[in-house]
This record gives C-alpha cells, structure tokens and sequence, in this order.
C-alpha cells in the first residue's frame, strides 16, 4: 500500500504496455523541498515505471532550459514526476529507456549535451517550433529568428535532417495578421530550413477550449489573437501546399479535426511509428517494443502500422493526438519563454517565478529529482 501512493496518473492505467510494469526503484539521494519531510529518503525504496520512450517535454522546455538537470537525472537514473491533476508523484526510471523525444523552442543550449546522449545509447530527435511572431512579441523570450533558424541548421548538421522537425505551432490569427501574411512568413522560414528537414508539423491554436489562455492573451493585449475559421484552414492548407511543392515536406497536423488530406497534409504523430522506423530502423529493442516481440526477433516483427497505433495510442492526449505513448516527465507552469499562448502555464510571471525558484534550489543543494524541486 505504502509503495502505490506513488502511482497515479492517468498514462498508466492498465499498465498495458511493457516497460510501464510497476518495479522497486531504490531512492539515491533526498529532494530539496521545504516539505521534503514528506518525500522518501535516500536508500528508501518506492515504486517506479520504466517507459521505453521519454517525451521531454510538452509541459515545458527542458532543452531550453532544465537541460543540465535533465542530464543529471539521466546518469542518476530516475526523475521524480508530480501529477497536475492530483498532486501526487510518480517516479520514473529510465532503466529501459530507447528513445528520447524533445521538444524546444530554443534547443541551442543543449547542444553540448548531444556527445554524452550518444555515448548513453539512446536513440533521440527533436520537435522544433519555429514561428515568426516577432512582429507581434507574443513570444518574448525566444531569441532572434535567425539566432533560432540557425541552431536548427546546426542540429540538422549533427543529427541527420530526419531527426529534427519543424513544428509551426501555434498558427494564429489577428486584426493585424492574416492567412496572407502568416503564409508569407512561413514562405521566409520554410525557403531557409526546408533542405534541412524532412517534416513539419502544424497546429490551428485553441483558445476557446483554455480559459487561462484567452486570459493571458487578454490580459497582456493581445485580445485580438483568435482562432481560424474553418475556411481560413483551407485557405492555409492551399497556400502551404502550394509552397510544398517546391519544398517536398512531408506535412501532417497534430491533433486537429480538419482534415486536410486533399492539399497533402495529413493527420500525423509527433511521437509516431512512421519516424521511429524511418530513423531507429537499427535499435531492436524499440522496434520490438513498437511491434509487442521479443528484441532480436528478426524482420517478421508482427503487427501492421494501423495495429500499432491502435494498440499503443497514448491515452493521456487528446482523441485525435495519433501519438505512440511516451511519459512526459515535464512540468506545467515552468516555463519562462513568457508565450503568451501557452496552455501549460496559468501565467508567464509564476512560471517565471517557479524557474527562479529552481535555479535557487539548484544553488542552495544542487539537482532535485523534480523539476520543481
């Protein structure tokens, strides 16, 4: 009873995947917390998961701004995970870890790190949103565009052009930005990466649906941000599609109703089995994990592509998300890019508050298990 305290999150429900089975996780070292009383002690035994792939993170920046820590908690071998909705916690090991998914606005300052995640043989590959809303500021702290275009080349460089992609993410519309001009940057971004990228990801912004994001929006000026009609997605898809023909991305969206399938962009995983064979072809272990066999079981791995996502469909994301499941071991309100559209903060000054608070915590007693201490 005392050991699955630790286990409540709607990702592992059923525990239907292998790798997510609950096994004893011997704790190395004690959180720095005021309430750390409440917390296991080191050499204090709790209950774990070890997913085969790692999402890092939707919730937050990790490459941007937890790399170092992430890093630390990859060679002490678990991470500790607090679930928003409950606010109990869950560790994480990444004793079977695969396949690391990251995804950064600014991944520039974890480029360092890329030697030692090769020498711990995961396999890995980077979600990149890349928009042009300078003009507009509701993207404050992101460095220049061109700073950001240009570590995009330098991954692509060292990664391979299949294992960056170009996520446009939010694509939002105003009294000042229309689907015109929105095509027209996408144009100016798409002519300087398309030869360093195989995909791009695109996604209408939701407003309606997060009531703290059309406050943040309104509260800080933005009031004007709305959401696309459905002819003005198909007024997009036509000039996307349009530019593609010159640039031969494969386009997909991530998680939307529309279907645009009739322009060439269709309904995608940004954590998906298409990628994962396409790049991993030669890490057995996440094959057989795609496929449910045994690593090493050869070419006939069974079990069709449809039957794949079908059966490995992450049930923690929206019903029309296509992707395979991975545990985000990222945390809401942690985030200080300061995005004014960000689902995952309640606003930009607290997350900027808990990032402070964690560069604190880190002086004070070096790296928590948890992001948030």
């Amino acid at each position: 009873m005392v050991l699955q305290r630790y286990i409540h999150s709607p990702e592992v429900t059923g525990l239907k995947w292998r790798g997510w089975e609950r096994f004893p996780l011997t704790i190395d070292s004690p959180s720095f917390r005021q309430d750390r009383a409440a917390l296991p002690a080191a050499g204090r035994i709790v209950s774990a998961i070890a997913p085969v792939i790692i999402s890092a993170s939707r919730a937050t920046d990790i490459p941007a701004f937890y790399g170092d820590w992430f890093m630390d908690r990859l060679r002490k071998g678990y991470v500790r995970w607090r679930n928003p909705f409950g606010g109990r916690d869950q560790y994480v090991s990444f004793k079977k870890t695969r396949l690391v998914v990251f995804w950064s606005k600014n991944p520039g300052p974890f480029i360092r790190h890329l030697p030692a995640l090769l020498e711990a043989g995961l396999s890995y590959y980077f979600l990149y949103t890349l928009n042009d809303y300078e003009k507009e500021g509701i993207e404050p702290h992101l460095p220049p565009l061109d700073d950001r275009i240009a570590t995009f080349l330098e991954l692509s460089a060292r990664l391979g052009k299949g294992r960056v992609i170009w996520r446009s993410d939010p694509l939002f519309l105003s009294d000042s930005l229309s689907v015109s001009d929105l095509l027209e940057r996408t144009r100016n971004t798409g002519e300087r990466i398309h030869p360093y990228c195989r995909r791009m990801v695109i996604s209408f912004i939701d407003i309606e649906k997060y009531g703290r994001v059309k406050k943040n929006l309104r509260s800080h000026g933005f009031g004007d941000v709305r959401e696309f009609t459905n002819e003005e997605m198909y007024e997009y898809a036509v000039g996307l599609s349009g530019l593609n023909r010159k640039w031969g991305l494969e386009i997909t969206t991530c998680g939307e109703a529309c279907d645009l399938l009739a322009y060439g962009i269709g309904r995608g995983q940004c954590i998906g089995y298409d990628i994962i064979t396409d790049e991993f072809s030669g890490d057995t272990e996440l094959l057989a994990f795609l496929h449910g066999s045994t690593p090493g079981s050869g070419p006939g791995l069974p079990g069709t592509r449809e039957g794949v996502m079908h059966r490995l469909k992450d049930p923690g994301q929206r019903s029309r998300c296509g992707c395979i499941v991975a545990k985000d071991i990222g945390q809401y309100g942690t985030c200080p890019h300061g995005c004014l559209y960000c689902y995952a903060n309640s606003s930009p000054e607290s997350a900027l508050n808990n990032y402070q608070r964690h560069i604190r915590d880190l002086e004070i007693s070096g790296f928590s298990d948890s992001i948030l201490g």
